[in-house]
């Protein structure tokens, strides 16, 4: 049996969206495309068997069933991307910012690391770092 993963998330909008995880994180999507021209769902290979998917809110909220979304300004996960260098580091934050995010922490030394942390157009949050 092969092993498949899908991080899903909510999103408000699938084109700000699709902007940002194309030309900000660098990721291709993948499927049939709908009729606004992208595919749904609205999804990413990262590697191998591993996607990104991002569903509308009102479509989140129904997978869910009566658990509520987390409000605005909460995270309830960090997703991760290592990088090879801190020029890396630096030139896909600024893509991510120009993309539609947020620049929450620029590239700056830590005591564990190397790091930026983006937001995405809906808030959440991807730590950038050095591996």
């Amino acid at each position: 049996m092969s092993l498949a993963f899908t991080i899903t998330l909510p999103i408000a909008d699938r084109h700000r969206s699709h902007r940002f995880y194309r030309d900000g994180l660098g990721l291709e999507p993948v499927g049939e495309v709908a009729q606004d021209g992208l595919p749904e769902p609205l999804q990413f290979r990262l590697f191998g068997e591993a996607y990104l998917c991002l569903i509308p809110e009102e479509g989140f909220g129904w997978v869910l069933g009566d658990r509520a979304l987390s409000p605005a300004g909460h995270s309830e996960c960090l997703l991760g991307r290592a990088v090879a260098d801190a020029d890396e580091l630096a030139a896909v934050t600024e893509a991510m910012r120009e993309a539609g995010g947020t620049v929450l922490t620029p590239p700056t030394h830590q005591p564990w690391g190397f790091e930026s942390i983006v937001a995405d157009p809906d808030g959440h949050v991807w730590q950038l770092y050095l591996g």
